[in-house]
């Protein structure tokens, strides 16, 4: 057929000519696949990640009630408080922004504990075999069919029937799990903004979390099949999620727009991420020994003793339970110090931020929350992308900084001590800055460090730490803003 790569191929006369091996692409292919491929890790973090922000940059609407709830057009600058603690000597919600973290994370949570164990059974992409680019083979009776243009054949002395064709990248299958993550992430946009309720609000904030959840140990788990500079560009469009999102939530409310028609204006998002996955990427092809690679194996050492010699995984569904359980006590060292990075600073985003409100200043409760996230956000976006230029591979001192400014803002809360939100400004960049470096870091110290036949199974182990951190975060946090919220 003429819309596929390549004319029909001729009548395969044996198996040795099926599986002979095809020519090596040139340089130039190799470099323009590796530039696909970054940038697509690039947008799919970016996208992966955006609802999740998005989410958390509108808790504070969400639980105070301040969005339109009669379709209007723009956000009042100054609303009233509503279902607020007058008695108390906080602004407090009666229901902690940690209700929306909670709500945001615990989803996620499930999804990545189970992943190592089983999602390796869904494919990345329907019927894929993840060695030959353009090609997939679909069992068909006796036979089978094999990538773009059509062409039916005899081989063998069975005389079965093959269906032969090649594909170009633009028709690879679906896949059930990026699917899943995009119609999650729509979903959660479309039913927070049309929700007149919590509950309902709620709801669509466990959308968005199953969406960043499925999405998260897919994409951080294919990153294995593909050259270590992809997890660079995956962290850093992560980073950017996290900007963006915080600082257009923050921009179109600043500017008129209600939290409504903000959160609708954001459903092309998820189209992005579907259309990065299914038509930027190409297909993982062997990778060259040299260069990155090459440089980088005389410092690697190893997370278990019995490494065996090292070859590109097809997949880690064929470990044991006590290879996984092996390998997990392996990423120990680097797991506890990023869960304890991200309890430190999701307990200050989402149970200290909504406390740490200034009077003084031209900006709202609302507008200085919002102000909090997107800052915290520009320092992740900062040091996720940071990776080429400042390495860290003592990851446990970024814990020991996060656990002292947790610390330090939660005194401030009690005592009241800065005199201006600036200074928290300064601190709350300072906390990314500190999350962001931690995360990239874990992740690159981990796939330099885990051989290739574990490194699949390793990202996706690892990929719990931040949301274990951040669920025991939400936990405390609300007990925590009860406590304050009832002192008079």
């Amino acid at each position: 057929m003429g819309g596929c790569a390549g004319s029909r191929r001729r009548l395969l006369d044996s198996e040795e000519e099926e599986t002979a091996p095809e020519p090596r692409p040139p340089r130039s292919d190799h470099k323009g696949a590796l530039w696909k491929n970054v940038m697509g890790f690039w947008l799919l973090g970016l996208c992966n990640n955006f609802s999740y922000v998005v989410m958390l940059s509108a808790a504070h609407d969400i639980l105070s009630h301040q969005r339109a709830s009669g379709n209007q057009s723009h956000v009042d600058p100054d609303p009233p408080p509503t279902a607020h603690n007058s008695s108390s000597r906080f602004d407090c919600n009666s229901v902690s922004t940690a209700a929306v973290l909670l709500a945001d994370i615990l989803p996620t949570l499930i999804i990545k504990l189970l992943a190592p164990l089983g999602l390796h059974l869904l494919p990345y992409r329907s019927g894929w075999d993840g060695r030959k680019k353009g090609r997939w083979d679909l069992k068909w009776g006796w036979g089978r069919a094999v990538g773009g243009g059509w062409e039916v054949g005899r081989a063998g002395e069975l005389q079965q029937w093959k269906l032969t064709f090649l594909c170009p990248a633009y028709l690879l299958p679906l896949s059930p799990r990026v699917l899943v993550s995009g119609i999650c992430a729509a979903g959660s946009f479309i039913l927070v903004a049309f929700s007149h309720s919590v509950g309902t609000s709620l709801c669509g904030v466990v959308l968005a979390s199953i969406s960043s959840g499925v999405g998260e140990v897919t994409f951080l788990s294919l990153t294995a099949f593909y050259p270590r500079a992809v997890i660079s560009w995956w962290s850093s469009g992560t980073g950017g999620a996290g900007l963006m999102g915080a600082l257009s939530y923050l921009g179109l409310t600043q500017a008129g727009l209600s939290p409504q028609h903000t959160l609708l204006s954001m459903l092309g998002i998820p189209a992005l991420m579907l259309a990065s996955y299914f038509f930027l990427l190409t297909s993982p092809e062997p990778q060259d020994p040299g260069g990155e690679e090459e440089a980088e194996t005389s410092a690697r050492q190893p997370l278990i003793d019995s490494e065996t010699p090292e070859s590109k995984p097809d997949s880690s569904s064929n470990l044991s339970l006590q290879e996984r359980w092996t390998v997990f006590k392996g990423l120990l060292w680097y797991i506890i110090p990023l869960v304890l990075v991200y309890f430190a600073e999701y307990f200050i985003n989402q149970g200290l931020f909504e406390l740490l409100f200034f009077r003084n200043t031209s900006l709202n409760h609302a507008q200085q929350y919002r102000w909090y996230q997107m800052l915290y956000q520009a320092g992740v976006f900062v040091s996720r992308s940071s990776l080429r230029c400042c390495r860290i591979r003592f990851t446990w001192v970024l814990a020991l900084l996060q656990c002292l400014n947790l610390a330090f803002l939660l005194v401030d809360v009690w005592f009241s001590f800065l005199p201006s939100i600036y200074l928290v400004f300064l601190i709350i960049l300072y906390e990314g800055l500190l999350g962001g470096a931690a995360y990239v870091n874990t992740f690159h110290n981990i796939a330099l460090e885990t051989s290739d036949q574990h490194r699949e199974f390793a990202m996706a182990a690892a990929c719990i730490s931040d949301t274990l951190g951040i669920s025991l975060s939400g936990l405390l946090a609300l007990p925590l803003h009860d406590f304050l919220c009832d002192l008079s």
